[in-house]
C-alpha cells in the first residue's frame, strides 16, 4: 500500500443560503424525495434519511463523516430501491450514549430500526466503520439479511493489533487508530477544530481531494465539533478489540458479499481478508479511487452496487 501523502490544504468557499448544513434541509436538497426522520430505540435515538421505493437498501457510513457522504448515489439507488442512509449510534444526528459502540451492538441497533418500519430483511451496505457495522449485521442477524456490500474496509481481525505505530515505507500509517484510543484528550484538542483533521484525512486519502468539496466539510465538521460527537466517534474505535473477540465466535456468512475496495487505497487488504469471511464473496478493485468511494468515484459504486444487488 503507497505511503500517505502530504494533503494539500482546500481552498474554503463562502457560504451561502443555498448550501444547507441541517439534516432536514439536507435531505430536502435530493432529488428523489428524501426525508430526514428519526427513532427512538431502547437506549439509544437513530437518524435515518430514507427515500425511493422497491427492496430496501440500508446504507452505513463511517468515521469522521454522516449519512451525507452518499449524497451522490442516494437519487442513483433510490431509483430501484427503498433507500435509508443512517447515521450509526454516535454520529451526526443520532444518540451519542456513554456505551455500546462495538459493531455487534450498531448492527442490533439498525436491526431494532428496520423491524420499526416494518422491514424483516434488507440489503446493507456499509463504508468504514459503516462495512464493519453490515459485517456484523450479516453476522447476527442473516434471516434479516439479504446481500451485503462493504466498501474499502471489512470487519476488525486480529492483525488489526499488530498494526505499526511507527511509521514503515510502504505501509499507510493509521495513526489516527491509536491516537482515537486516547480518552478525553482529543475532545479537548479537537472541539470546535475538527475541520483541521477533516482536511489533513481527505487530502491523506483522496488522490482528488475536490471529490469532498467544501460544503460537505463543512457539515462533517459541523456534526464532529461537539465534544460528545468526537467521544463517540472515537469509541467506534476503541471497541476494536471487543470486535476482534466477537469475529472469532462467528462463522462464514452465508449472505452475497461484495467488497469495493480503492485501488490506492484498502483493495489488496480486501482481497486477503474478505474471502475468509462469508461462503460467496466477490472483492472488486475501483480505479483511481482512494478510501472515499461514494464520494470520489459514485458513478462506479452505483454500477456495482446495481450489478450485485439486481
Amino acid at each position: 500500500m503507497p505511503e500517505t501523502p502530504t494533503p494539500a490544504t482546500p481552498t474554503p468557499e463562502t457560504p451561502t443560503p443555498e448550501t444547507p448544513l441541517d439534516d432536514a434541509a439536507l435531505a430536502a436538497s435530493l432529488d428523489g424525495g428524501f426525508t430526514s426522520r428519526h427513532a427512538q430505540l431502547d437506549g439509544v435515538r437513530l437518524h435515518y434519511v430514507e427515500g425511493g421505493s422497491g427492496e430496501p437498501l440500508v446504507l452505513l457510513g463511517g468515521w469522521p463523516q454522516t449519512w451525507w457522504q452518499w449524497r451522490k448515489v442516494l437519487p442513483a439507488l433510490a431509483a430501484h430501491y427503498r433507500v435509508i442512509a443512517v447515521d450509526l449510534r454516535g454520529m451526526g444526528g443520532s444518540g451519542k450514549p456513554a456505551g455500546g459502540y462495538d459493531k455487534k451492538t450498531l448492527a442490533g441497533d439498525v436491526h431494532r430500526l428496520l423491524g420499526r418500519l416494518g422491514i424483516e430483511s434488507a440489503h446493507v451496505v456499509g463504508h468504514d466503520i459503516g462495512a464493519m457495522v453490515a459485517y456484523a449485521f450479516a453476522a447476527n442477524h442473516p434471516r434479516a439479511t439479504r446481500k451485503i456490500a462493504l466498501l474499502d474496509v471489512s470487519h476488525p481481525e486480529p492483525g488489526w493489533a499488530e498494526l505499526p505505530l511507527i511509521p514503515r515505507e510502504g505501509i499507510r500509517h493509521l495513526w489516527w487508530f491509536a491516537f482515537n484510543q486516547v480518552e478525553g484528550l482529543p475532545e479537548q484538542l479537537l472541539a470546535g477544530r475538527s475541520r483541521l483533521l477533516l482536511d489533513w484525512l481527505f487530502g491523506a486519502m483522496a488522490p482528488d481531494g475536490d471529490d469532498i468539496d467544501d460544503h460537505a466539510r463543512r457539515v462533517y465538521a459541523r456534526a464532529y465539533d461537539e465534544p460528545d460527537a468526537i467521544r463517540a466517534g472515537n469509541a467506534w474505535y476503541r471497541a476494536f478489540a471487543q470486535d476482534i473477540a466477537d469475529l472469532a465466535g462467528y462463522a462464514p456468512v452465508t449472505a452475497p458479499i461484495l467488497a469495493l475496495g480503492g485501488e490506492r487505497s484498502n483493495y489488496e487488504r480486501l482481497v486477503t481478508a474478505v474471502p475468509q469471511l462469508g461462503t460467496d464473496t466477490r472483492v472488486v478493485r475501483v480505479d483511481g479511487a482512494g478510501h472515499y468511494l461514494p464520494e470520489e468515484r459514485p458513478e462506479a459504486v452505483v454500477e456495482e452496487l446495481t450489478r450485485f444487488l439486481g
